[in-house]
């Protein structure tokens, strides 16, 4: 895996997956991406701020914490979150999030069950680096991994990443990467606003529900 200057990663692998243009839904996209963060924010300020304290009475650790990942073309980005885990979750290096892992704190699995922990990813929103609805993005090491023995899986690369997709909603966490491929590529070939509106109020289902979180 290689790191050129534009910050773009470059697994030697590419994406072969056809992308229709689609500049309409894209601008009006955008746009609903913008007002509901907007809202969103205003709504969910109070919520992170609760959680904040939580976890700083919790383990005295901090609140926030950053992570590169790749978004659309395989350009590195910073994403935030909310920290669900121990201070040295990831001493050893990144990996996968195994059901039951017992370096997520008390709190952490609230907001994770909640997915209190991915909002303050609604900046990622507001400056473009995601949009509401897209495949999730991936740590770098992680998706070179995963591309090993999974090629295609750079194909969730050709659009931008989103906070919650099509996987997110049948399955999340417990897909496997071939399986999570599969769904973020019917999406890729199927946006729009229609499928978008689908997706979204069947996140709001997930997140009440807990369901493929951990």
């Amino acid at each position: 895996m290689l790191k050129s200057a534009d910050g773009v990663i470059r697994m030697g692998l590419g994406y072969d997956l056809e992308v229709k243009d689609k500049p309409v839904y894209d601008a009006v996209s955008r746009l609903f991406d913008i007002f509901a963060t907007l809202v969103s924010l205003v709504v969910g300020l109070p919520i992170v701020l609760i959680a904040a304290v939580a976890i700083k009475i919790e383990d005295g650790g901090p609140v926030l914490y950053s992570q590169a990942r790749l978004g659309k073309g395989g350009k590195v980005f910073t994403i935030y979150k909310m920290r669900s885990m121990r201070v040295d979750a990831e001493v050893n290096g990144a990996q996968w999030t195994d059901t039951d892992d017992d370096r997520i704190t008390k709190v952490g699995r609230f907001i994770r069950k909640t997915r209190i922990d991915e909002i303050p990813q609604l900046y990622n929103i507001l400056v473009g680096n995601m949009k509401i609805i897209g495949p999730r993005p991936e740590r770098p090491k992680l998706a070179e991994e995963f591309c090993v023995d999974l090629p295609e899986f750079a194909n969730r690369l050709a659009v931008r990443p989103g906070l919650t997709g099509l996987a997110q909603v049948n399955g999340g966490y417990d897909l496997t990467p071939a399986e999570k491929l599969a769904w973020d590529v019917e999406y890729i070939q199927n946006r729009g606003l229609w499928l978008d509106l689908k997706i979204l109020l069947k996140t709001i289902g997930v997140v009440f529900s807990g369901n493929g979180a951990r």
